[in-house]
C-alpha cells in the first residue's frame, strides 16, 4: 500500500511540474497512466525537480542532490528516451524538459519502439487528448497566443502577394536556414494507426529543426536529412494536401508538422474550437470567384477545418448547381484549396489585419504564461534559482510587450521592481 502511494505521489508531483508550463497538463487517471509508461517512479520524482528553463548538469545535480557522475548518467538516460532535449552550447550540454506537446508525448511515437507498448500508449493518448479534452482545451483554447501557426503554401500565392510574405512565414525558408533538420513519424497518424483510425497520408513526414532536431537525430528519434530532401518532403506533403502547422515563432522554428484534417490534433482542435482561434492563421484568405466556380467541391473536400463549404448557386436554370463559400472566421489561410481548384476560381487575398508572430520561443512562452496566469511559474521557479541573466532576459521580453500585457504581467507577479521598470519604459 505504501509502495502504491509512493508511485502515485511521484507521478502526481511530475504532473504538477508539467502543469506549470503555460500550456498546462491537467491531471487525470489517463495522464498518470501515460507518465507511468514513459517514466519509472524514481525518474518521475527526479524530473519533477527540474527547472522550467534550460539547465546544465551542474544545476541538475544541485536540484537532485546527486554527484556529477550519477547526475550525468540520469541525464543521458532521459535524453536517450527523448524525455529531455539535449543540445551542445560552447562545449557544454544544455538540457531542457520540453512540455508534453509539442514535446515528449509526440517524441514517444515518432519512431517504432520495442521498449514500450506503443499500441497501449496510443490508446491512452487518444483517451487523454481526444476523449477527455481538458488537455487539448488548455493547450489550444486559452489566451490569445497559441503554440502553433499555419504556413501558407507558397505555390498558391500570386506574384504580387508573394512579395508580401516574409521569410519566417515560408516553410521553405525554415528548411533552408535550419542549423539541423530531422524527419520522423507523424505522431498523430501513428497514434491513430494503433486505433485503426489513420488515413493514408504519408507517415514519415514530421519535420524538426534546430535544437530539437539536433537532439532527436542524435538519439535516433528523427532521421537527419539535408535541405534538399527537406524540400522534397515539403513538396510531397503539399501534393497530399497536408497543411503545414509549425511553431509560432519567427526565429529558430523547432517543428513543422504536415497535418491532415482527420488525424492531427491541431486540425481537430481547429474544427472543434474554431471560434476560439486555437491555431494562428496565415495573413491570407481565399477569395472565390462565383462567376467561374464550377461547384466541383474539391476545395471543400480538402479543407482540413471545414472553412470551405458548398452551397446552392441559386441558379433557376440549374437548381442542383453548387458553388463554394468560405467562412473567413475559421479559415487558416493555408492555401490548400487554391492548389486543387482546376478552374483557378480561388485566389489568396491579404487579410485586413496582419497576424503577429512572437519573436522566439522565450517571447511566445512569456506571452502564453501572462495570458494563462502562469507568469510566476517562469520567474519564481522554486526548483532552481534563476540567474540574473535569465531574469533580465525574461523582464526584457515583458518590457517589449504592449502596455496591457505588461499590466497583466505586473499583476501576476506583484513585483514593485517590475512595476518601476514598466513605468520607466512607458514614460
Amino acid at each position: 500500500m505504501a509502495h502504491n502511494h509512493a508511485i502515485k505521489s511521484g507521478y502526481a508531483r511530475l504532473a504538477d511540474r508539467l502543469n506549470r508550463f503555460p500550456q498546462g497538463a491537467p491531471p487525470s487517471e489517463s495522464l498518470f497512466k501515460i507518465l507511468s509508461m514513459l517514466f519509472n517512479e524514481n525518474e518521475a520524482r527526479m524530473v519533477s525537480l527540474l527547472p522550467i528553463k534550460p539547465f546544465t548538469a551542474l544545476i541538475a545535480s544541485k536540484a537532485w542532490k546527486l554527484d556529477m557522475n550519477s547526475t550525468q548518467k540520469m541525464l543521458d538516460t532521459l535524453s536517450s528516451r527523448a524525455i529531455l532535449v539535449d543540445v551542445e552550447r560552447n562545449g557544454e550540454s544544455v538540457y531542457t524538459l520540453p512540455p508534453p506537446m509539442a514535446g515528449f508525448f509526440e517524441f514517444s511515437l515518432m519512431r517504432v519502439r520495442n521498449d514500450l507498448d506503443q499500441k497501449v500508449l496510443g490508446e491512452l493518448f487518444y483517451q487523454y487528448l481526444n476523449v477527455e479534452e481538458d488537455f487539448i482545451k488548455s493547450l489550444f483554447t486559452q489566451g490569445e497566443t497559441q503554440l502553433g501557426r499555419t504556413f501558407v503554401q507558397e505555390h498558391s500565392l500570386s506574384e504580387e502577394n508573394a512579395l508580401h510574405v516574409l521569410d519566417y512565414e515560408r516553410a521553405s525558408e525554415v528548411i533552408k536556414s535550419a542549423s539541423h533538420l530531422g524527419v520522423g513519424m507523424c505522431y498523430c497518424r501513428h497514434k491513430m494507426e494503433h486505433l485503426g483510425k489513420n488515413c493514408k497520408a504519408p507517415m514519415e513526414i514530421c519535420m524538426t529543426f534546430n535544437d530539437t532536431a539536433e537532439s532527436l537525430t542524435k538519439y535516433g528519434y528523427a532521421r537527419r536529412v539535408d535541405a534538399v530532401e527537406g524540400m522534397d518532403l515539403l513538396q510531397q506533403a503539399q501534393e497530399n494536401n497536408l497543411v503545414q502547422f509549425g511553431e509560432n515563432v519567427r526565429e529558430k522554428v523547432n517543428f513543422i508538422c504536415n497535418c491532415c484534417g482527420c488525424c492531427c490534433e491541431a486540425m481537430i482542435a481547429s474544427r472543434k474550437y474554431a471560434i476560439l482561434n486555437p491555431v494562428h492563421t496565415t495573413n491570407f484568405l481565399p477569395d472565390v470567384s462565383e462567376e467561374s466556380c464550377t461547384g466541383c467541391g474539391k476545395c471543400a473536400e480538402v479543407c482540413p477545418v471545414e472553412a470551405m463549404t458548398m452551397v446552392s448557386a441559386n441558379d433557376a436554370l440549374k437548381p442542383k448547381q453548387k458553388k463554394a463559400r468560405l467562412n473567413p472566421d475559421i479559415c487558416l489561410g493555408c492555401g490548400v484549396c487554391v492548389r486543387v481548384c482546376n478552374p483557378k476560381s480561388i485566389k489568396l487575398a491579404n487579410r485586413e489585419k496582419r497576424v503577429i508572430t512572437p519573436l522566439n520561443g522565450a517571447h511566445r512562452t512569456v506571452m502564453m504564461a501572462i495570458e494563462r496566469g502562469k507568469l510566476q511559474n517562469l520567474i519564481f521557479d522554486n526548483q532552481v534559482m534563476w540567474s540574473h541573466r535569465a531574469l533580465a532576459g525574461l523582464l526584457g521580453a515583458i518590457l517589449q510587450m504592449p502596455p496591457v500585457k505588461q499590466i497583466m504581467a505586473s499583476q501576476q507577479i506583484k513585483s514593485r521592481y517590475l512595476e518601476t521598470l514598466i513605468k520607466r519604459t512607458n514614460y
